[in-house]
C-alpha cells in the first residue's frame, strides 16, 4: 500500500495572490518514502534503510538524493538537481539542428553548444499537478517556439511508487514535427546525500558499446566498445579504482543499451557499508552516467552540507545525445500523431553480501 500527500510548499517567482504555488507530494511505502516538488517535477528526497552495523543493529535511514531544503535553492542557479530535464536532454552541439530543410537555433547556454532544454529547460517550470492512488502525475504545454524548439508539445511526467520501486513515465504529444528526449537529473548517493563522494560505490552498467565524446563533451559520431577501456563495467567495479586504474576525472557518457522499446535491465549500484542497492530498467536506448564532476564545493543542499565534486550520481536513462544531429543514431524526432512514450524504474533495496 502506498500513502499520498500533498501539500503547499512555496510559491514561484512573480506569482500574485491565486496564482498556483508549488506543490509537494509524498509518496510512501513500507520500503520507500518519496518527496516530489511541482517545480520541475523534482525529485526532492528519497529516504530507504541502511543495514548499518555497529552503532545502528536496527534498519537506519538516509536520505539518498541530493537536493534542497526549501524551493529556493531550486530556483537558483544549481545543477538541474532532481528535475525532469526537456525538451531535449544532454547536448545539441552548437545548438543546431535541420528539420524537414529549416534549420534551428536553440540557446547557447553551455558553450558551445545548448544543454538540457537551454536557458529555461523543463526543470525551470512550475507544473500542474494530479495526485494518483499510488503517486502523482506531472503536466505542461511547452509552446511552440520554446527555446527555439518547433512544434507545441503536451508533455505528462508520472511517478508511481510501488514496494521498493519508484517508476517514472513520461509521455509527450506534438502538433509538428520535433525532437524529443525526457529524463529525470537526480543525483544519487547510497551513503546518505552529504556523504562526501561515491568512491566506495560499485557499479555495473549493461551495455556493451558507449559514446566517446570531443572536448566539449558532444559525442564524436563514433560508437565505440567498452572492452579494455575504463568504460567496460558489464561487471560490478569499485567506482573510486576504476577512476583511479584508468586515471579518469569521472564518467559524463552515454552508454548504449538495447535499442527496444521493452522493459531492460540498465544498471546496478551497490554501497557496501549500508548494504543499500540501487537497480534501474527502462525502454529507452541510452543510460548517461555522470559522475558529478562540475559539482562543486561551495554548493549547500539539504542541512546546509556541500556537494562537492564526486559527491552523487545520475544514471540519466534517455536517447543517445545529439541524435537530432547523427542519423545513424537511435532517432529522436516525435512526428504528430504520434506519441512519446518511455518508462524508468528505479528499484532500491537493502542486500546482505
Amino acid at each position: 500500500m502506498v500513502r499520498v500527500s500533498r501539500g503547499v510548499w512555496g510559491c514561484p517567482p512573480g506569482s500574485g495572490p491565486g496564482e498556483p504555488p508549488v506543490e509537494e507530494f509524498r509518496l510512501q511505502s513500507d520500503q520507500l518514502d518519496v518527496s516530489l516538488i511541482s517545480w520541475g517535477c523534482a525529485l526532492t528526497a528519497l529516504r530507504l534503510p541502511g543495514a548499518h552495523p555497529g552503532a545502528h543493529p536496527r534498519p537506519h535511514s538516509d536520505d539518498l538524493v541530493l537536493g534542497f531544503s526549501d524551493l529556493s535553492g531550486y530556483l537558483g542557479k544549481q545543477p538541474y538537481l532532481g528535475a525532469v530535464i526537456g525538451r531535449v536532454a544532454n547536448r545539441i552541439a552548437k545548438g543546431k539542428f535541420s528539420l524537414n530543410g529549416r534549420e534551428f537555433q536553440l540557446a547557447i547556454n553551455k558553450e558551445p553548444n545548448s544543454l538540457h532544454g537551454g536557458n529555461r529547460g523543463f526543470d525551470k517550470f512550475l507544473w500542474s499537478a494530479q495526485e494518483l492512488p499510488n503517486g502523482v502525475q506531472f503536466f505542461r504545454i511547452s509552446p511552440d517556439g520554446e527555446e527555439g524548439y518547433p512544434g507545441e508539445l503536451k508533455v505528462w511526467v508520472t511517478y508511481t511508487l510501488d514496494g521498493g520501486e519508484l517508476a517514472v513515465n513520461y509521455r509527450a504529444q506534438t502538433n509538428k514535427p520535433t525532437p524529443v528526449n525526457l529524463t529525470n537529473h537526480t543525483y544519487f548517493n547510497l551513503a546518505g546525500q552529504g556523504s562526501p563522494n561515491i568512491y566506495d560505490h560499485e557499479v555495473s552498467i549493461e551495455a556493451d558499446e558507449y559514446l566517446p565524446v570531443d572536448d566539449t563533451l558532444v559525442p564524436t559520431g563514433e560508437v565505440a566498445p567498452v572492452q579494455g577501456t575504463a568504460f567496460d563495467l558489464r561487471k560490478p567495479v569499485n567506482l573510486g579504482e576504476q577512476m583511479k586504474k584508468f586515471q579518469i576525472d569521472g564518467f559524463d557518457h552515454n552508454f548504449c543499451l538495447k535499442k527496444t522499446n521493452k522493459k531492460h535491465f540498465c544498471a546496478r549500484v551497490y554501497h557496501p557499508p549500508s548494504g543499500r542497492q540501487l537497480e534501474v530498467y527502462t525502454t529507452q536506448p541510452g543510460v548517461q552516467f555522470y559522475t558529478g564532476n562540475f559539482l562543486e564545493e561551495s554548493l549547500k543542499g539539504k542541512g546546509g552540507v556541500s556537494y562537492p565534486k564526486h559527491s552523487g550520481f545520475c544514471l540519466e536513462t534517455q536517447n543517445w545525445p545529439d541524435a537530432v544531429n547523427k542519423p545513424h543514431f537511435p532517432c529522436v524526432l516525435l512526428q504528430p500523431g504520434e506519441e512519446y512514450n518511455h518508462t524508468t524504474w528505479f528499484n532500491f533495496s537493502v542486500v546482505k553480501k
